[in-house]
């Protein structure tokens, strides 16, 4: 037990019996930091109810370390600030071991300096921007190298001249398509043939947008549009392209955070055709993700409930959590963190994720197309796993910066040119 303990117990314990704390020590708990309401919620629901499943399903098999596993839920409310609050709290107050949360960037980075500070673990299960790499978190969704790059390489392989890059306004899609513009502009796509275009959270009238993108591809070029729109902007979005015709004949267009979740909120037939790019489809064929999908509708009790990327994401760190755990023997995030490096455990597509010196995993990417019933058909994959990578290639601040966990270099942002480590920047 640590000072911090020590003290809590000798501060309450005229009020507590022997009895009850012991009872909460024989728990080893689990903070769960997802939006349950606002704006993410749409998305971010899902992954509380995943994480309640993986849990309960790891107590199925006796816990971990002889005791038990609990959840402990917050709900930051789609209110960045308090993410850092709830985080705080989850950490300090109700004593966790570990925290399975986050969607976007930026309530990513509202929480970073609260795990550094406090030396705890944060598994983040969404694709992001990268430009990061934090001691504390492991970034169990993907890469721009793992699904933006990927992405823009298959288009072009379609013969995609014209590119329109929309997103939501904030960190992950402005770095993002920072990153594909100067890999256009790499690749010989010229300024005028890159439309950008960002709309704030909660986004609703797409009306005269979709008409500038309609207006944009109607230029004898084949054109598309690579999406990082996020959360519940997405339905009045898709509707929109469906009221003005836009077909994926047409323009196509590839999401980065639209899956299984987000379709089935409306319907689907104008939109088949249409892409995403994810690591993770439910309609993958692997004995192991059939397992999955029959655990979920079991545990949720709906068998019209779906699952998606973002949920593999915590599947493939929650295992690896536990693996760390059982090979550290303790759940104390210090040892576990470094005890996490190499880990490797199934994926759902029917291969195996390893947690790299860069706490990014290892993973396939897919393409997948809408269907007229809200799933995806695989189109395209890589051949094999592809490792995340915390630094683009195609940013001059970031070409020659390599993370690498491991002692001796122990260092996020480590410059191979001058010999050193930059240290953190959020």
């Amino acid at each position: 037990m640590n000072l911090k303990k020590l003290m809590l117990a000798a501060a309450i314990a005229g009020s507590m019996s022997a009895g009850s704390v012991m009872a909460d020590e024989d728990t080893i708990k689990v903070g769960v930091l997802h939006s349950l309401s606002g704006t993410m919620a749409i998305s971010e629901t899902t992954l509380k109810d995943t994480m309640l499943m993986l849990i309960d399903e790891q107590n199925k098999k006796g816990g971990l370390l002889g005791k038990k596993l609990e959840a402990v839920v917050v709900d930051p409310a789609s209110n960045w600030p308090l993410f850092a609050e709830k985080a705080r709290e989850l950490i300090e107050k109700k004593d966790v071991d570990a925290v399975f949360g986050c969607w976007t960037s930026v309530s990513r980075k509202s929480v970073l300096p609260v795990f550094e500070e406090l030396d705890s673990l944060l598994f983040y299960p969404v694709q992001y921007e990268g430009e990061e790499s934090s001691k504390n978190v492991f970034y169990t969704g993907a890469a721009p190298n793992q699904q933006a790059i990927p992405a823009v390489d298959y288009l072009m392989d379609q013969g995609v001249k014209r590119w329109v890059l929309a997103g939501t306004d904030y960190v992950y899609p402005r770095t993002t398509n920072k990153i594909l513009e100067a890999y256009l502009k790499d690749k010989g796509v010229p300024a005028s043939d890159i439309m950008i275009n960002y709309t704030p959270f909660g986004h609703s009238d797409w009306q005269s947008i979709v008409s500038d993108i309609k207006k944009f591809g109607s230029k004898g070029k084949k054109t598309a549009v690579v999406s990082t729109i996020n959360g519940d902007a997405n339905v009045p979005f898709y509707k929109e392209l469906g009221n003005q015709g836009i077909s994926a004949d047409e323009i196509p267009v590839v999401a980065f955070s639209v899956g299984e979740e987000e379709l089935s909120g409306i319907d689907t037939k104008p939109l088949v055709g249409h892409l995403a790019a994810w690591n993770y489809f439910m309609s993958v064929e692997s004995d192991v993700n059939e397992e999955f999908i029959e655990a979920w509708h079991a545990f949720i009790k709906d068998e019209d409930r779906v699952t998606n990327d973002p949920m593999e994401a915590h599947y493939i760190g929650f295992n690896m959590w536990v693996e760390a755990v059982k090979k550290a023997g303790t759940t104390d995030p210090s040892v576990v963190g470094d005890a996490l490096i190499g880990v490797a455990v199934p994926n759902l597509t029917g291969g195996y994720s390893a947690m790299m010196p860069n706490h990014h995993i290892t993973k396939p990417v897919l393409i997948g197309e809408i269907q007229d019933d809200g799933q995806f058909e695989t189109v395209w994959k890589t051949s094999g796993l592809v490792a995340g990578d915390a630094w683009s290639d195609f940013l001059p601040g970031s070409k020659d910066l390599i993370s690498d966990w491991r002692a001796p270099l122990s260092c996020g942002n480590y410059n191979v040119k001058t010999s050193k480590c930059s240290g953190q920047n959020y």
